[in-house]
């Protein structure tokens, strides 16, 4: 795994949003309109830049496959921040979508334990190249970086499939929530390999 420079954005928002395209809980806060597939490249550009800036971009050595990781307590509210919030919310959410998205937003923030943590947001292969262990691979190194970090991952997964997979790599579903579909809150302890 590498540390993504900021010129591997585009790639990065690319990888994620051909991933992340059928998502159920990234479709539930995009706008669905003709412009559903921007609005998710919208919402990877966002993440890759609060990432970059409060957390770490990673990349598969091949960089076919990322990982989003955020360290909560470290993510500060800045001039930067809040237009990167107004840009989300008018390129991606929407107004109309606004309250949705504010209230699942603190749904999951009051699930959410308030302790250091290594808060995987997103991690995606280029569906080119998925089941081919590359994100298996980057998952397997990501977890190394938590346990040298000394913090637990966090996670949350809509995808049932991907569900058996986490728990492969010692993953515990510690609760769950009901919108229109089921969102699935995952925690791996540090150091337990």
């Amino acid at each position: 795994m590498i540390k993504a420079a900021y010129s591997d954005k585009n790639l990065v928002v690319d990888i994620l949003t051909d991933s992340f395209e059928t998502n159920q809980s990234v479709n539930y806060i995009v706008k669905q309109d003709k412009k559903r597939v921007n609005r998710i490249r919208s919402l990877m550009d966002y993440s890759f830049e609060v990432c970059y800036s409060f957390g770490e971009v990673f990349l598969s050595d091949d960089k076919k496959a990322c990982a989003l990781i955020l360290f909560p307590d470290k993510k500060k509210t800045t001039l930067k921040s809040i237009l990167l919030d107004v840009k989300l919310i008018l390129s991606c959410v929407g107004l109309s979508n606004i309250i949705k998205a504010l209230n699942r937003e603190s749904k999951i923030k009051a699930i959410q334990p308030k302790e250091l943590m290594y808060y995987l947001w997103f991690i995606g292969v280029d569906p080119k190249h998925q089941n081919l262990g590359i994100g298996t691979e980057l998952l397997d190194d990501v977890i190394k970086d938590s346990n040298l970090k000394e913090r637990p991952i966090y996670l949350e997964t809509s995808t049932l499939k991907n569900l058996p997979w986490y728990k492969k790599f010692g993953f515990d579903i510690y609760n769950e929530l009901d919108l229109s579909y089921k969102l699935f809150f995952l925690k791996k302890e540090a150091g337990i390999t």
